[in-house]
């Protein structure tokens, strides 16, 4: 199996990440030309190193597939804040080596630690995210600050969990998450007259049950309250204690920007329209 490490200015994460991939005999780190030491530890560490542009998530993990030659048919798909425990590497080594002619990926949980503690509550634990893949049978698609993905074949489910941990600190999480509200202020701008079918609230796939989900959280007022609530009360975030309460409010902060966003853009927009001449 290879494993993909997507990176920029990681010098903090990348080691630990790398770290935990020593049973992987093809280890892969695409940078978005990175300004830290993230180039020296990868190749350091044995990894084979490409940079390229960063243009989109989905945009980045196809120029990875159709760039950088995966070794193995069966490639794991990281961020470099994250981690993968002796317990799942076993499970993905295990279908590495097994014949599964229809199927295309597999979804993990993801486990999110801040503060050195793991959020079951407030990070809306189990959050799935599709990570390994087959290489002929996925591709990406950018969607907002973030990507999906079109998959040949069936999709299933792995039963150990992937860890997902900040480590570079608040400060820098709100950096990122400014840039990640401004693209997806735009994405959901160019998707307004598109929403899913309210059905998908209760489907049994929690990839489109959480899809119809941030579609719905899109259209309600007072979002950024209304996620809070969502997060804290209805999911149980309070269990956290004080962290999983500071965590809330971050997330319901980003859901307040995106809103702020939208409104701002369609305030310039209604200007503009209202100054042309008759």
């Amino acid at each position: 199996m290879s494993v993909m490490i997507f990176t920029l200015d990681e010098a903090l994460n990348l080691p630990s990440c790398l770290d935990a991939l020593t049973w992987c005999d093809d280890v892969i780190v695409i940078d978005s030309l990175s300004s830290d030491d993230t180039e020296k530890i990868a190749r350091n560490r044995g990894a084979r190193f490409f940079s390229n542009q960063f243009a989109g998530f989905g945009a980045q993990r196809n120029w990875a597939l159709e760039h950088t030659e995966p070794k193995h048919p069966w490639v794991l798909i990281l961020d470099a804040d994250e981690r993968v425990p002796t317990e799942l590497a076993k499970e993905m080594t295990a279908i590495a080596h097994a014949e599964l002619p229809g199927v295309g990926a597999f979804r993990v949980r993801r486990r999110f630690y801040m503060w050195g503690r793991w959020l079951k509550h407030s990070s809306l634990y189990p959050t799935w995210v599709v990570r390994l893949i087959h290489r002929d049978k996925v591709r990406y698609i950018n969607r907002g600050h973030a990507e999906t993905q079109t998959i040949d074949g069936e999709l299933r489910d792995l039963k150990h969990d992937l860890i997902d941990e900040n480590r570079k600190g608040i400060d820098e999480w709100f950096e990122r998450q400014n840039r990640y509200s401004r693209k997806e202020a735009d994405y959901e701008l160019s998707q307004a007259k598109q929403h899913n079918g309210w059905f998908d609230l209760l489907s049994r796939d929690p990839l489109r049950r959480r899809a119809a989900i941030k579609d719905l959280g899109r259209r309600v007022p007072f979002r950024g309250a209304t996620y809070f609530f969502y997060a804290f009360v209805f999911r149980l975030g309070f269990l956290d204690g004080k962290d999983g309460l500071m965590f809330c409010r971050m997330r319901a902060l980003y859901q307040a920007e995106v809103e702020l966003k939208k409104f701002d853009v369609n305030r310039q927009v209604n200007r503009s329209s209202s100054n042309r001449p008759a």
